[in-house]
């Protein structure tokens, strides 16, 4: 790969497993390769790609550059394995040695598993997974959407896929932010520590076998003193919707500069679920788009490829 590139290509190798919920399972990479991965200091939800191998097969080696994702897409099937996006939980630099940890969601119940909780729930201390994330010190590889200029507070919501990523935003933003957080999880286990800024309240909701968005759709309606719908939106696209003060999906105008309002909200999770917080944050209480990030990282019935 060219030095000039903003990527790094990572074959990291497992070297501890941890379940630490039902739900969540906890897997620390390491690596040589790795030497050269991440930024110190704010890791917020930086996501990164993840290529799990075919199997039967080794992880694939790509060397193709910056234009990777093709590379990675001309292989032949049995070669290619499955690319999935994750945000980092944490990144720990010690001299040489850089160990990346990764927070999994176990979705294990018949038809709804995939090839990344199947490679999770099974990982094992020696497995080899690909990590495309972004080169330390070099700047243009993306990846982080938490920008909330000089907002005076902060508002994040997700269920548990975005969980990882509002703990390592809460968990790198300065201490005096003010603030609130709303994580739904499948159930109370769920409930994961997280050194949360004092001015920032976490309301952990348990789903407790209902659908998603049952629970964080009212929460944070009413707490921003709106009325929750009854139906969550029937999202028309298999693309998730992702919107942020510098990128719509939906084609509509971006902001420019930064945001300057008195609170800053990020949204993540299911995208039926972010389209109907989108749709009471933006046209019932009028928020402005440059305050927030709408981001749907997966949907329901589709198989994200990437």
């Amino acid at each position: 790969m060219s030095a000039e590139s903003p990527f790094v290509l990572a074959v990291a190798t497992v070297v501890a497993v941890e379940r630490v919920s039902p739900s969540f399972v906890r897997v620390t990479f390491s690596g040589d390769e790795l030497s050269d991965f991440g930024t110190p200091g704010l890791v917020l939800d930086q996501r990164i790609k993840l290529v799990f191998p075919a199997p039967g097969s080794s992880v694939p080696r790509l060397s193709a550059g910056d234009d990777w994702y093709s590379a990675w897409l001309a292989l032949p099937d049995d070669e290619r394995g499955s690319m999935r996006t994750y945000s980092i939980r944490r990144l720990d630099i010690d001299g040489e040695e850089t160990r990346l940890v990764v927070d999994f969601v176990l979705h294990l119940a018949p038809g709804s598993t995939g090839p990344a909780s199947r490679w999770a729930d099974a990982a094992a201390v020696g497995d080899e997974l690909l990590v495309i994330g972004p080169r330390r010190g070099r700047a243009g590889g993306g990846g982080i959407e938490y920008a909330p200029g000089d907002a005076r507070a902060i508002l994040l919501a997700g269920d548990e896929t975005a969980a990882p990523a509002i703990a390592r935003i809460l968990e790198d933003v300065d201490r005096d932010t003010q603030g609130v957080a709303f994580i739904e999880v499948p159930e109370d286990a769920d409930i994961l520590p997280i050194a949360t800024p004092p001015g920032v309240e976490v309301r952990w909701l348990s789903r407790s076998g209902d659908a998603h968005g049952t629970r964080l759709i009212p929460a944070v309606l009413d707490h921003l003193g709106a009325v929750a719908p009854a139906v969550i939106a029937d999202v028309d696209t298999d693309d998730p919707l992702w919107e942020t003060p510098t990128f719509s999906s939906l084609g509509e105008s971006v902001a420019s500069g930064a945001n300057h309002a008195d609170r800053y909200f990020w949204i993540a999770g299911e995208s039926g679920v972010v389209t109907t917080l989108r749709r009471h944050l933006v046209k019932d209480l009028g928020v402005d788009r440059s305050q927030v990030a709408f981001m749907g990282y997966w949907r329901h019935g589709v198989a994200m490829r990437g």
